[in-house]
């Protein structure tokens, strides 16, 4: 099974999936992130997109990487990564389901003063990346996107975690 961890910047994707791959047995965390800093990393700026997930080439990775690991590893696969174009949720969650792969999409949802506070925390001052992003992702959680939504405000990171592997029917251990 993947379990694709979707929402906004500061929604507690990443916390959430790292909490899930140590009390899950046999689960595997996989970046979707690198690729895109890969990508950035050796193109010329000319060439290089504003957002990495633009780039048909990171699409296309992960979906390739992705298919690869679920048709050969026995495990529960987390991807915590935001994405926002329902184009590109079809191009590799889609594209994943439709090749008989098992994908549960979550998104994470936490309100606007939530996300700021949060990203603070991270150092992400001012109109960080992710700041600038979270109009777009609420507003794309809204209509654009559809997947269950857990809402993350005014809970624990244990909670959210507990909240995601009992929607998907998974069992935590409670190391």
């Amino acid at each position: 099974m993947i379990l694709w961890i979707n929402g906004a910047f500061g929604s507690g994707k990443t916390t959430c999936a790292k909490i899930l791959e140590k009390k899950l047995p046999n689960a595997f965390l996989y970046d979707p992130e690198q690729v895109g800093f890969f990508i950035r990393d050796q193109l010329p700026k000319s060439l290089q997109q504003p957002d990495f997930q633009h780039h048909p080439e990171w699409r296309e990775f992960n979906y390739r990487m992705l298919s690869k690991i679920a048709t050969s590893f026995d495990g529960v696969i987390i991807v915590p990564m935001t994405l926002v174009d329902a184009t590109y949720v079809d191009e590799i969650i889609g594209r994943l389901q439709r090749d008989g792969i098992d994908v549960r999409h979550l998104i994470l949802e936490a309100n606007r003063q939530t996300l700021v506070k949060r990203l603070n925390k991270r150092f992400e001052w001012f109109n960080s990346w992710g700041k600038a992003q979270i109009d777009r992702c609420q507003s794309a959680f809204e209509s654009d996107i559809r997947a269950e939504k857990i809402i993350t405000d005014h809970r624990s990171k244990q909670d959210v975690a507990q909240a995601v592997a009992d929607r998907v029917g998974l069992t935590l251990s409670s190391k």
